[in-house]
């Protein structure tokens, strides 16, 4: 736990010389020791509802969906953004849930005008597929952290869009 809140402390501290945001996975009390300015939710983690009333109106809260009832759910509770996915299949999750593929994008986009970040198996080369199915963006991980150059990577998809101007609501 201490461990966790070190590192989180730390990547606190960069996103705040970076100007970025920083959003925490999973874990509102981390978000909060560290004034992080949201927390990521799964399906699995501290309903919306509460999360809100812990870390306040201000925050940004997300919430990771897998087929359409769960967007539908979602909407109801109001969070700040969705991910949506696995779109692709991915090694990053061993156990993720069936992959949507662009046409479950596409029906999950058309239940919601909530900021929909795409999730699962995300290259470089296939943002431009997946912002036409209707995502506002991508969560990646493995094609960046794989990369042999790191750096490389990321400027690879910050070529991809504009960044988005995402504010703590």
């Amino acid at each position: 736990m201490k461990d966790a809140y070190a590192k989180a402390l730390a990547l606190r501290q960069a996103a705040t010389d970076a100007g970025a945001l920083l959003i925490v996975n999973d874990r509102c009390d981390l978000a909060m020791a560290v004034n992080a300015d949201g927390v990521h939710l799964g399906q699995d983690d501290l309903p919306i509802v509460y999360a809100r009333q812990l870390l306040g109106p201000e925050k940004i809260i997300g919430l990771s969906t897998h087929n359409a009832a769960q967007v539908s759910e979602a909407v109801a509770a109001q969070p700040d953004y969705l991910g949506f996915g696995p779109i692709f299949g991915t090694s990053t999750k061993t156990d993720h849930d069936p992959v949507v593929g662009l046409e479950g994008l596409r029906a999950a986009r058309a239940l919601t005008r909530l900021p929909m970040f795409a999730i699962g198996g995300i290259t470089a080369e296939s943002v431009a597929e997946i912002m036409a199915a209707g995502a506002d963006g991508v969560a990646v991980i493995s094609a960046i952290l794989k990369a042999a150059d790191l750096d490389a990577a990321i400027r690879t998809f910050q070529q991809q869009w504009p960044t988005p101007d995402l504010q703590a609501p």
